[in-house]
Protein backbone atom coordinates (compact mmCIF):
# COMPACT_ATOMS: atom_id res chain seq x y z
CA UNK A 1 0.00 0.00 0.00
CA UNK A 2 1.32 3.28 -0.77
CA UNK A 3 1.60 6.21 2.03
CA UNK A 4 -0.29 7.71 -0.11
CA UNK A 5 -3.23 5.73 1.02
CA UNK A 6 -3.50 3.65 3.82
CA UNK A 7 -6.03 1.28 5.75
CA UNK A 8 -8.36 1.05 8.65
CA UNK A 9 -9.73 -1.99 9.00
CA UNK A 10 -12.24 -3.78 11.55
CA UNK A 11 -13.32 -7.32 11.96
CA UNK A 12 -16.97 -7.95 12.70
CA UNK A 13 -19.49 -10.71 12.73
CA UNK A 14 -16.35 -12.73 11.72
CA UNK A 15 -16.18 -10.49 8.82
CA UNK A 16 -13.25 -8.22 7.71
CA UNK A 17 -14.19 -4.78 7.18
CA UNK A 18 -11.60 -2.37 5.37
CA UNK A 19 -11.57 1.61 4.01
CA UNK A 20 -8.69 3.09 2.15
CA UNK A 21 -8.01 6.41 3.60
CA UNK A 22 -5.81 9.58 3.22
CA UNK A 23 -3.35 8.31 6.20
CA UNK A 24 -3.06 12.21 8.06
CA UNK A 25 -6.59 12.93 7.54
CA UNK A 26 -7.36 9.26 8.99
CA UNK A 27 -5.26 10.06 12.09
CA UNK A 28 -6.67 13.71 12.68
CA UNK A 29 -10.47 12.29 12.32
CA UNK A 30 -9.79 9.77 14.89
CA UNK A 31 -8.42 11.95 16.97
CA UNK A 32 -11.23 14.26 16.83
CA UNK A 33 -9.81 17.09 15.16
CA UNK A 34 -11.95 17.02 11.85
CA UNK A 35 -15.57 16.07 11.79
CA UNK A 36 -15.72 15.16 8.03
CA UNK A 37 -15.76 11.15 7.17
CA UNK A 38 -15.45 12.70 3.50
CA UNK A 39 -12.49 14.07 3.98
CA UNK A 40 -10.85 11.30 5.22
CA UNK A 41 -11.63 8.54 2.78
CA UNK A 42 -9.94 7.88 -0.62
CA UNK A 43 -12.99 5.98 -1.91
CA UNK A 44 -16.63 5.96 -0.34
CA UNK A 45 -16.27 2.08 -0.39
CA UNK A 46 -15.57 -0.85 2.27
CA UNK A 47 -13.88 -3.88 1.31
CA UNK A 48 -13.03 -6.87 2.49
CA UNK A 49 -9.57 -6.52 1.42
CA UNK A 50 -8.34 -3.06 0.16
CA UNK A 51 -5.06 -4.14 -1.65
CA UNK A 52 -7.43 -6.33 -3.49
CA UNK A 53 -10.34 -4.42 -4.30
CA UNK A 54 -12.90 -7.01 -3.21
CA UNK A 55 -15.75 -5.33 -1.93
CA UNK A 56 -18.09 -6.28 0.87
CA UNK A 57 -21.32 -7.85 0.25
CA UNK A 58 -24.13 -5.51 1.42
CA UNK A 59 -25.41 -8.57 3.23
CA UNK A 60 -22.44 -8.45 5.43
CA UNK A 61 -22.55 -4.93 6.28
CA UNK A 62 -25.96 -5.25 7.02
CA UNK A 63 -25.41 -7.70 9.43
CA UNK A 64 -22.30 -6.00 11.05
CA UNK A 65 -23.65 -2.62 11.06
CA UNK A 66 -27.39 -2.60 10.48
CA UNK A 67 -26.51 -0.40 7.40
CA UNK A 68 -24.60 -0.52 4.15
CA UNK A 69 -24.23 3.06 4.06
CA UNK A 70 -20.30 3.66 3.62
CA UNK A 71 -19.87 7.06 5.48
CA UNK A 72 -21.58 5.49 8.56
CA UNK A 73 -19.68 2.10 8.39
CA UNK A 74 -16.13 3.94 7.56
CA UNK A 75 -16.89 6.25 10.32
CA UNK A 76 -17.47 3.49 13.32
CA UNK A 77 -14.05 1.51 11.34
CA UNK A 78 -12.22 4.62 12.32
CA UNK A 79 -13.43 5.20 15.78
CA UNK A 80 -13.25 1.23 16.90
CA UNK A 81 -10.90 -0.62 13.92
CA UNK A 82 -6.86 -0.12 13.87
CA UNK A 83 -5.55 2.71 11.55
CA UNK A 84 -2.39 1.59 9.79
CA UNK A 85 0.46 4.06 10.17
CA UNK A 86 2.52 5.30 7.59
CA UNK A 87 6.49 5.27 8.45
CA UNK A 88 6.25 9.16 9.61
CA UNK A 89 2.99 8.31 11.02
CA UNK A 90 4.32 6.17 13.48
CA UNK A 91 7.97 7.80 14.11
CA UNK A 92 6.20 11.01 15.16
CA UNK A 93 3.87 8.70 17.42
CA UNK A 94 6.94 6.90 18.93
CA UNK A 95 8.60 10.31 19.07
CA UNK A 96 5.38 12.10 21.11
CA UNK A 97 5.31 8.85 23.08
CA UNK A 98 8.80 8.67 24.50
CA UNK A 99 8.37 12.41 25.31
CA UNK A 100 5.43 12.07 27.75
CA UNK A 101 6.92 9.00 29.30
CA UNK A 102 10.47 10.73 30.06
CA UNK A 103 8.07 13.91 31.08
CA UNK A 104 6.61 11.45 33.18
CA UNK A 105 9.17 9.69 34.94
CA UNK A 106 10.66 13.45 35.63
CA UNK A 107 7.38 14.09 37.58
CA UNK A 108 6.46 11.33 39.05
CA UNK A 109 10.67 9.77 40.29
CA UNK A 110 13.46 11.50 42.58
CA UNK A 111 16.76 11.29 43.00
CA UNK A 112 17.01 9.24 46.47
CA UNK A 113 20.40 10.99 47.55
CA UNK A 114 18.37 14.95 46.69
CA UNK A 115 15.03 13.91 47.07
CA UNK A 116 15.19 16.07 43.68
CA UNK A 117 13.11 15.15 40.53
CA UNK A 118 15.77 14.21 37.52
CA UNK A 119 15.89 16.56 34.54
CA UNK A 120 14.48 15.60 31.07
CA UNK A 121 17.90 15.51 29.56
CA UNK A 122 19.39 13.53 31.73
CA UNK A 123 16.81 10.66 32.17
CA UNK A 124 16.41 10.73 28.13
CA UNK A 125 20.28 10.13 27.88
CA UNK A 126 19.90 7.27 30.50
CA UNK A 127 17.25 5.54 28.42
CA UNK A 128 19.30 6.05 25.39
CA UNK A 129 21.82 3.59 27.22
CA UNK A 130 19.24 0.77 27.98
CA UNK A 131 18.04 1.08 24.33
CA UNK A 132 13.88 0.45 25.68
CA UNK A 133 11.75 0.34 22.66
CA UNK A 134 9.13 2.29 22.57
CA UNK A 135 5.19 1.48 21.85
CA UNK A 136 3.72 4.23 20.67
CA UNK A 137 0.06 2.38 21.86
CA UNK A 138 0.77 1.30 25.23
CA UNK A 139 0.08 3.16 28.56
CA UNK A 140 2.63 5.94 29.38
CA UNK A 141 2.85 4.55 33.07
CA UNK A 142 3.26 0.68 31.89
CA UNK A 143 6.30 1.80 29.75
CA UNK A 144 7.76 3.98 32.69
CA UNK A 145 7.26 1.48 35.37
CA UNK A 146 9.36 -0.70 32.69
CA UNK A 147 11.69 1.89 31.93
CA UNK A 148 12.31 2.84 35.85
CA UNK A 149 13.60 -0.57 36.32
CA UNK A 150 15.98 -0.97 33.81
CA UNK A 151 17.09 2.66 34.37
CA UNK A 152 17.54 1.84 38.52
CA UNK A 153 21.51 0.18 37.61
CA UNK A 154 22.44 3.32 35.60
CA UNK A 155 20.26 6.18 37.34
CA UNK A 156 19.39 6.44 41.02
CA UNK A 157 15.62 6.82 41.07
CA UNK A 158 12.71 6.57 43.94
CA UNK A 159 9.35 6.72 43.26
CA UNK A 160 7.02 7.56 45.83
CA UNK A 161 4.40 9.99 47.20
CA UNK A 162 4.40 12.82 49.48
CA UNK A 163 1.65 14.56 51.56
CA UNK A 164 2.08 18.06 50.97
CA UNK A 165 -0.87 20.85 53.53
CA UNK A 166 -1.31 23.69 51.32
CA UNK A 167 -2.82 27.05 52.78
CA UNK A 168 -4.73 29.24 49.52
CA UNK A 169 -5.82 32.91 51.29
CA UNK A 170 -9.26 34.20 50.50
CA UNK A 171 -8.42 36.60 47.70
CA UNK A 172 -7.09 33.31 45.37
CA UNK A 173 -9.12 30.82 46.98
CA UNK A 174 -11.25 29.68 43.96
CA UNK A 175 -8.88 30.51 41.36
CA UNK A 176 -6.24 28.45 42.71
CA UNK A 177 -8.09 25.78 43.96
CA UNK A 178 -9.00 24.65 40.74
CA UNK A 179 -5.37 24.47 39.59
CA UNK A 180 -4.57 22.53 42.87
CA UNK A 181 -7.15 20.01 42.37
CA UNK A 182 -5.36 18.67 39.46
CA UNK A 183 -2.01 18.37 40.22
CA UNK A 184 -2.78 15.18 43.02
CA UNK A 185 -5.34 13.40 45.14
CA UNK A 186 -6.90 15.73 47.58
CA UNK A 187 -7.04 13.68 50.73
CA UNK A 188 -8.36 16.21 53.06
CA UNK A 189 -9.57 20.00 52.57
CA UNK A 190 -11.54 22.45 54.42
CA UNK A 191 -13.12 26.21 53.15
CA UNK A 192 -12.48 28.37 56.04
CA UNK A 193 -14.88 30.86 57.39
CA UNK A 194 -12.80 34.10 55.61
CA UNK A 195 -13.34 32.59 52.76
CA UNK A 196 -9.57 30.91 52.38
CA UNK A 197 -8.29 27.63 51.68
CA UNK A 198 -7.06 24.31 53.35
CA UNK A 199 -6.09 21.14 52.14
CA UNK A 200 -3.68 18.14 51.89
CA UNK A 201 -3.28 17.27 48.49
CA UNK A 202 -1.08 13.58 47.68
CA UNK A 203 0.91 13.41 44.51
CA UNK A 204 4.04 12.20 43.34
CA UNK A 205 7.36 13.17 44.90
CA UNK A 206 9.06 14.33 41.77
CA UNK A 207 6.07 16.70 41.25
CA UNK A 208 6.28 18.81 44.39
CA UNK A 209 8.32 21.29 42.58
CA UNK A 210 6.05 21.74 39.91
CA UNK A 211 3.31 22.42 42.64
CA UNK A 212 5.57 24.91 44.35
CA UNK A 213 5.54 26.94 41.04
CA UNK A 214 1.77 26.78 39.98
CA UNK A 215 0.73 27.61 43.55
CA UNK A 216 3.21 30.56 43.72
CA UNK A 217 1.65 31.68 40.02
CA UNK A 218 -2.16 31.07 41.09
CA UNK A 219 -2.01 32.96 44.30
CA UNK A 220 0.62 35.43 43.24
CA UNK A 221 3.15 34.37 45.86
CA UNK A 222 0.88 34.30 49.10
CA UNK A 223 -0.21 30.44 49.24
CA UNK A 224 2.11 28.31 51.12
CA UNK A 225 2.85 24.38 51.34
CA UNK A 226 4.83 22.27 52.87
CA UNK A 227 5.33 18.38 53.46
CA UNK A 228 3.86 16.53 55.94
Amino acid sequence: MSEKFTVARLTRENEHFEILVKPNKALEYRNGKISSITEVLAAETVFSDANKGTKVSEDAMTKAFKTVDPLKIADEILKKGTLQLTTDQRRKMIEDKRRQVIDFISRQAVDPKTNLPHPPLRIENAMEQIRYAIDPYKAIEEQAKDIVKLLRPILPLKVEQVKVAIKIPTQHAARAYGTIKTLGTIKHEEWRGDGSWYGELELPAGAYASLLNKLGDATKGSGEAKII
